[in-house]
Order: structure tokens, then C-alpha cells, then sequence
């Protein structure tokens, strides 16, 4: 496959470069982190002065990870995942539109991961199913995904392959998060609540559903649900007990909306992306347990409202 991408000049045109954009405003400690805006069509990486180390222009976005190699594993649409150099080369792709079985279906790809053996997983929406495929494109494992809204659009958001082999799916239209094994039994599910609430239309802080983005497995085996328009962050046991949350209104001063990404960082804090929220609020904040902001990120400069994807990174090597 590599050695067919002939028509690269356009991406590298695009490409990750140096910028002169003004700093970004840090509210705290500057941290390094990775950010993808779907309305502006940036994605960046942001050190931690505020200044930008590279650009990228791209269209819609869910997902994105900086590798190990500095390359960057990303999409070009919601159909094609790509991998791109530093130097903006596109050194693999693959395009769910067009491969395995997948001609003259409606396909959407909101999440990927690079995983062991070179392999690439790949949830496809529309198709129901989680893949991982080889650097030529072909399967080498096929999981079936539960679906009682089957939804070329939202049958999932993010889904990352776990530590135990499982995969771990944000199921948006059934607004539930499952954990598939290998073979694709659903071995852990939990329905996002409503908690008494009647589900309201809109991407702000004035809807309000139960259209789950995110989902990651903490090391004491709880879950870390980012959960969308429910406006909310849940840890939740295996057992299926919330024992930790934050609500639209838990900050001082700050207001969530769509809560995209989440992580649970080696000092115990909680990493919350906020998105469609406006720009009198963050679009990535770090809390700790007892719900204290120790730091923010506001950019309505270089970005704007619809701002899903955030990771937070290491330091540059």
C-alpha cells in the first residue's frame, strides 16, 4: 500500500510545520498536549509555553495520536486514516470507504490506535466492527460490534484496545460503553444515565443527553467515561457504581458542554476536554479529585467551538 501513495504534494502542503501563531493562553503549569479542531480544521501540538511546535490542517476529527517515531497517526475525513512523517510524507493509509467488503456502504472512522505488532485498529461505523490491520491493509482480526441503534454516523466514538486485550468502546447513538473480548462478547457494559433528566437537542451547554465520546480503563480497574453531552465525567467501578463525577456545574466559573477526551494522570488529577462550550470556557482543563482547576487551556484565536480531540503529552525528546 505504502508504495502506491503517489499523490502526496497536497498533504505535504499541509503539513506539520513550525508556526508564528501567538502563544495560546495557559492558566497554570504549561504542559505539552495534543489538540485537533474540527472547526478551524487545526490539528497542533502545543508546547508547553504556549507556542505551537507543529500544524497540521485537516478536516473533520475524532481521534489522533503523536507515535513514539514523532509520526502522527490521524484522519483525512472520516473515511482514511493516515500516518504522516514529520516532514508531512504520508507513510501509510488506509481508507474504510473502499477496503475489505466495505464498497458502496456509508463507513465512518471516529477512532483508531496503533497497536502491538505494527497492527492499526480501526472502529468502523456503519460496518459494526472493530478491525486491526497489517502496513498492506489487510485484516488480521475482525470484532462485531452490539449495536441497538445501528448509526453509520454514531454507532461509536472513541475505542481504544485495553491492557487485557479487550477493547473498550464509547457507543454514542446507544449512549452505553461495552468491553468486547477477542472473540467479540461484550464482557463489561454500562448504560450511561440520564440521572432523572429528559434528553434535550443541541451540541452546547443547553442540550443534554447520554451520547457517550470516551471511555478509558483506570489501573484499579474502574472505567473514566467522558459522557458527551451528558456534560459530565464518571468513574465508575466494575461493578457498575459511580464513584466519582464531575457536572456541568462543579467548576467554579466554568461551564462543560460535549465532554470529549478524558485521562487519569500519574498525579491522580483528571483531564477533561470541553467542547462547544463557547469562549468564556476552557477547552481542556486539568481537575484533581476534590474538583480544583489547577490548569486550563483557552485558545479562541487559533481555534474555535468545536475542539474534540486532546492528549496530553510528554515532554519533547
Amino acid at each position: 500500500m505504502i508504495n502506491t501513495l503517489t499523490r502526496r504534494t497536497a498533504l505535504a502542503a499541509l503539513a506539520f510545520t513550525l508556526t508564528s501563531l501567538a502563544h495560546a493562553e495557559q492558566a497554570g503549569p504549561g504542559r505539552r498536549f495534543l489538540v485537533g479542531d474540527d472547526s478551524t480544521k487545526r490539528l497542533a501540538i502545543i508546547a508547553p509555553d504556549g507556542s505551537f511546535e507543529r500544524e497540521l490542517k485537516i478536516g473533520g476529527i475524532h481521534d489522533a495520536h503523536l507515535l513514539p517515531t514523532g509520526n502522527v497517526l490521524t484522519q483525512q475525513g472520516f473515511q482514511k486514516v493516515v500516518e504522516l512523517a514529520p516532514d508531512g510524507k504520508v507513510v501509510w493509509e488506509y481508507n474504510s470507504a473502499k477496503m475489505n467488503g466495505n464498497e458502496g456502504q456509508r463507513i465512518e472512522v471516529h477512532a483508531f490506535q496503533r497497536v502491538e505488532n505494527g497492527l492499526t485498529m480501526i472502529a468502523e461505523s456503519g460496518a459494526g466492527r472493530i478491525i486491526e490491520v497489517d502496513k498492506d491493509g489487510k485484516i488480521q482480526r475482525e470484532v462485531k460490534l452490539k449495536r441497538n441503534k445501528p448509526n453509520a454516523h454514531s454507532d461509536t466514538r472513541l475505542v481504544r484496545k485495553i491492557a487485557n486485550g479487550n477493547y473498550l468502546v464509547a457507543h454514542e447513538a446507544d449512549g452505553a460503553v461495552r468491553e468486547y473480548d477477542a472473540a467479540g462478547k461484550v464482557v463489561w457494559e454500562f448504560d450511561v444515565p440520564l440521572f432523572g433528566k429528559e434528553k434535550k437537542g443541541g451540541h452546547g451547554p443547553e442540550g443534554f443527553g447520554n451520547s457517550v465520546f470516551s471511555a478509558v480503563r483506570l489501573a484499579n480497574g474502574n472505567t473514566l467515561i467522558g459522557a458527551g453531552n451528558g456534560h459530565s465525567v464518571l468513574e465508575v467501578t466494575p461493578a457498575k457504581q459511580i464513584v466519582w463525577k464531575v457536572e456541568q456545574n462543579d467548576l467554579p466559573g466554568i461551564t462543560l458542554a460535549w465532554v470529549t477526551c478524558v485521562e487519569r494522570l500519574a498525579n491522580g488529577n483528571t483531564m477533561i476536554g470541553n467542547c462547544h462550550a463557547g469562549p468564556n470556557n476552557p477547552q481542556f482543563l486539568e481537575v484533581t479529585k476534590d474538583k480544583k482547576v489547577v490548569w486550563s487551556f483557552k485558545d479562541f484565536k487559533n481555534f474555535g467551538n468545536s475542539m474534540p480531540v486532546q492528549h496530553v503529552l510528554g515532554a519533547k525528546k
